[in-house]
């Protein structure tokens, strides 16, 4: 599945990031560029920890299920899965562009059914849980609200 590869998302970030070095001035961009950076980064690694701490099995590890379930890819990631690393990143990109930049335009709500689109893409493939999606979702979306209020308390 296309939306599910993690390089299907570069060209959209890409897309993102060149929308706002044509609405910010130099020093906001690389304001917003290093706490979007930031913001990825610090999602993804805290997923990993949750997977090494919970040490929950992902479906299509999960010999119990197995037989149960469809599994759609040929190799389904680390052993671990919750909480999803996917769903976390595309609703903290989606959050922090909504709240950060929704003067610019309302088509941002839009990037929430990117993010509701790619998380169920992880259920649909069998390497996640629905709780390993809905907790990544959530957390996704807090993480994207704080850093999307901590950019306006940061003045360049």
């Amino acid at each position: 599945m296309f939306i599910t590869n993690k390089k299907s998302s570069i060209p959209l970030y890409l897309f993102l990031i060149y929308y706002i070095y044509k609405k910010l001035s130099h020093a906001e961009f690389l304001k917003y560029l290093v706490l979007i950076s930031i913001l990825i980064v610090f999602t993804d690694q805290t997923s990993n920890l949750f997977k090494d701490y919970f040490e929950r099995f992902r479906p299509c590890h999960d010999e119990t299920i197995n037989d149960q379930i469809r599994i759609v890819k040929a190799s389904c990631g680390g052993l671990y899965g919750f909480f999803s690393a996917h769903a976390a990143n595309s609703f903290a990109v989606a959050t922090f562009f909504y709240f950060s930049f929704k003067r610019f335009s309302s088509n941002f709500k839009y990037l929430f059914l990117w993010a509701t689109i790619v998380s169920y893409s992880r259920i649909y493939i069998g390497v996640h849980f629905p709780a390993d999606v809905l907790f990544g979702s959530f957390f996704g979306i807090l993480l994207g609200y704080f850093f999307s209020i901590s950019s306006l308390k940061i003045k360049i």
